[in-house]
């Protein structure tokens, strides 16, 4: 047992060690859908943001931070749901970002483009190999490995990436 009031500040720190589970390299303040956390005396409240609607990775993700939170000694937790304003790439940290690519998933376009879109002149959104970073790459298919990525591939290096899907 916690024989001293959590802190918001050590609560942060904690979540911070909170990876998601489809892209583990990101913790979930790196994601971005962390919106806040209230403490009052013992009780730690912690309201998340999927990703999208139907996130499959949110039960996970809130019983990592019970588990996190518990390991802590910290027992009375809740784990608020906040659907709006609805989550955006935008939210991701720039260190999030950098991780992202690092492990070979390109990061979200920056910009109004959802995806693979044409934007507003009939261009391709240019998404960057992650791996010899050319722009030359083309949309194999608009699912990657998880909903939030599409799939990719290189036409310099030829090898096939996901890309992390821009939600504005």
């Amino acid at each position: 047992m916690v024989s001293t009031a959590p802190t918001e500040e050590r609560i942060w720190q904690l979540l911070e060690e909170v990876s998601d589970p489809e892209v583990p390299v990101l913790s979930i303040l790196d994601l971005g859908i962390v919106r806040g956390v209230q403490v009052q005396g013992q009780q730690v409240t912690v309201s998340i943001t999927p990703t999208y609607s139907g996130c499959p990775a949110m039960n996970t993700i809130a019983t990592e931070i019970r588990l996190r939170l518990l390991a802590e000694g910290i027992t009375q937790v809740t784990i608020h749901n906040q659907l709006s304003p609805a989550w955006t790439t935008d939210w991701m940290s720039q260190a999030g970002r950098e991780k992202l690519e690092a492990y070979g998933i390109a990061p979200p376009v920056d910009g109004t483009a959802t995806g693979h879109m044409l934007n507003l002149f009939g261009k391709d959104t240019a998404v960057r190999c992650p791996l010899c970073k050319s722009e030359h790459t083309h949309l194999i298919s608009q699912f990657g490995s998880t909903a939030c990525k599409a799939h990719y591939q290189c036409d310099d290096c030829h090898e096939p990436f996901d890309y992390f899907k821009c939600h504005a």
